[in-house]
């Protein structure tokens, strides 16, 4: 018998292992897509929650539980560039968890849901000793419009639809509460905000087809794509290996949040940076297309979007840390959170 265990091979290993066991074709990317016989796709995707490792009562109201859990599979949605139809829930409960507990849940899952014209349309509880939240997410989306992760080709531009670390940042202040005393309050707020409320982005999809659609001449096809959930790094590099292809990311273009300024008591810049590469749960997107409808993208959704790279020949992901004086350092998937990781 095989004595080989998951903490052997972790996350990337395993889910090799499982994905053979799936269409290739529809696999791979933030969800995965079905299509049906009235011109659209089925778009569905699955995410969950579990206590003490993805939230916590000293963190976490179960509103924001319930917000944080639904945001996380809308933004894979917005990742295909779908539209959300509705989710279901799979609860894992004990059986001395207050009913109040879970009805303030439900309360942040519909709060979140009702922002974007969805639904909860069903789902499983079951005892369990953890508390356990598995959302499965269905949208829809044009088969021509899908966006996917393995579409970005040499001399894209990399965009980034705002800014990161800020949900890592804001996770920090209510584990550690007395550092970044010299904060003021509404920055404060504005991390922990980030971390316990983010917003997926749906908004960008309308505004990203409207200039494609004004580029038809050039026969431009969907852009590469995908959420930032587990940090920036990683969704550049997912997109680049599924895309056969590499990057040079520079680092003094990633947007980072404000009150990043006023940390100097406590954050570095260069801890800054690590937070907006590898802190995750940003929930913004990273898009792969040319230069033009790029910069067009970036006007137009203000802000804090931003090009922070190219797509190059090759396979390596390169960071420039030019304004810290750092010399160029490869990015690596070892770095960003995985599930059995050591």
């Amino acid at each position: 018998m095989c004595s080989l265990k998951i903490k052997d091979i972790g996350e990337q290993g395993l889910l090799k292992i499982l994905q053979k066991f799936c269409p290739p074709e529809i696999i791979g990317d933030d969800a995965a897509v079905i299509n049906t016989q009235d011109g659209k796709s089925l778009v569905v995707t699955t995410d969950m929650l579990v206590d003490n490792i993805h939230f916590s009562e000293n963190t976490t109201s179960p509103e924001d539980v319930g917000w944080r859990a639904t945001a996380a599979n809308l933004s894979d949605i917005a990742a295909m560039g779908a539209s959300p139809l509705g989710i279901t829930v799979g609860l894992g409960l004990p059986g001395d968890l207050s009913v109040s507990w879970v009805e303030r849940l439900y309360q942040g899952m519909t709060e979140c849901l009702g922002k974007y014209n969805a639904v909860i349309v069903g789902g499983d509880v079951v005892r369990s000793p953890n508390i356990t939240v598995s959302i499965t997410a269905f949208g829809q989306v044009n088969p021509t419009r899908t966006i996917r992760r393995d579409n970005a080709k040499v001399g894209d531009a990399i965009v980034v639809t705002g800014v990161h670390g800020a949900s890592c940042a804001g996770l920090e202040l209510l584990i550690n509460p007395t550092i970044g005393q010299n904060l003021i309050q509404a920055d404060r707020e504005a991390l922990i905000r980030a971390h316990q409320r983010p917003k997926p982005r749906l908004d960008v999809i309308p505004i990203l087809w409207k200039i494609l659609d004004s580029q038809l001449a050039n026969h431009l096809t969907s852009p590469a794509g995908m959420d930032t959930s587990d940090g920036l790094a990683d969704a550049i590099l997912q997109i680049c290996r599924a895309s056969g292809v590499g990057a040079i990311v520079e680092g003094e273009k990633i947007p980072l949040p404000v009150a990043f300024n006023n940390f100097n008591n406590w954050l570095t810049q260069e801890e800054a940076l690590e937070y907006a590469l590898y802190g995750g749960e940003d929930f913004e997107l990273v898009l792969c297309l040319p230069q033009q409808p790029a910069d067009k993208l970036v006007r137009q959704l203000g802000g804090s979007a931003a090009i922070v790279g190219t797509i190059t020949i090759g396979s390596t992901v390169i960071l420039r840390n030019q304004y810290l004086g750092d010399p160029d350092r490869v990015l690596t998937l070892s770095r960003g959170f995985q599930h059995f990781g050591s």
